[in-house]
């Protein structure tokens, strides 16, 4: 535990929950965007969120992570206007998704290049995130440290692969945790791998090039 668990977050808002903790969720799809264009977000709130969101902040702190600021940005008052001056289409639907925690928001959003991609994750408390699906399949990681996300098929050896070349080419890497998850038996799958130091610049773009690897993505910090 450190200074910051105690006291809290630096934020704009009044609950460290339900809008730091938002802007964190926020900042994730932000990552997983990639500075591509946002067309659109359909942001499903359950629990606490569903039944608090206006009055606490949450839907202003969600979108204004979405669109990159951070906790403590003075934008999030003014996250709605913003949205739409960038031509940002947002609906906010408050549904009950069984066996989530009461904080939990789901966010669909829709890329001007005509992907798309969703990301669930709840404010556990104090600021702190926890990430627990991405396009369907389960991952688990806090956005403390960086991670990455490696999309590929289901086949012997991928995983080897990954670690090894991270291993053998980027030896000072220190990997703190690793989570797997797949849809289906030879199917497509999910790496998340956290790292407890700054990964090189290159390191995505030579996980990418490896044999059934679909894509890469880092998510630096939130």
């Amino acid at each position: 535990m450190n200074i910051f668990d105690i006291i809290g977050p630096v934020m704009i808002g009044p609950s460290s929950s339900h809008t730091a903790g938002a802007v964190r969720l926020g900042r994730v799809v932000n990552k997983l965007i990639d500075d591509r264009k946002l067309k659109k977000v359909e942001i499903t709130l359950s629990g606490s969120f569903a039944q608090t969101y206006r009055g606490h902040g949450t839907d202003r702190a969600l979108l204004a992570g979405i669109m990159g600021y951070k906790s403590y940005s003075p934008e999030i008052r003014d996250a709605h206007k913003i949205a739409a001056e960038r031509g940002i289409e947002y609906t906010f639907i408050k549904e009950n998704i069984k066996g989530a925690h009461p904080n939990t928001a789901r966010i669909h959003y829709f890329l001007e290049d005509g992907s798309e991609g969703v990301m669930q994750g709840a404010s556990v408390g104090g600021g702190n995130i926890l990430v627990k699906q991405i396009n369907g399949m389960d991952v688990e990681f806090s956005g403390d440290n960086n991670t990455i996300l490696v999309m590929h098929e289901d086949k012997p050896g991928v995983i080897a692969s990954v670690t090894n070349m991270m291993h053998w080419e980027h030896e000072d890497l220190n990997i703190s945790k690793f989570h797997l998850s797949r849809q289906e038996k030879g199917g497509e799958a999910i790496m998340t791998i956290e790292i407890d130091n700054k990964p090189p610049e290159t390191l995505v773009d030579e996980i990418r090039g490896i044999d059934h690897v679909l894509n890469a993505i880092l998510i630096k910090r939130v």
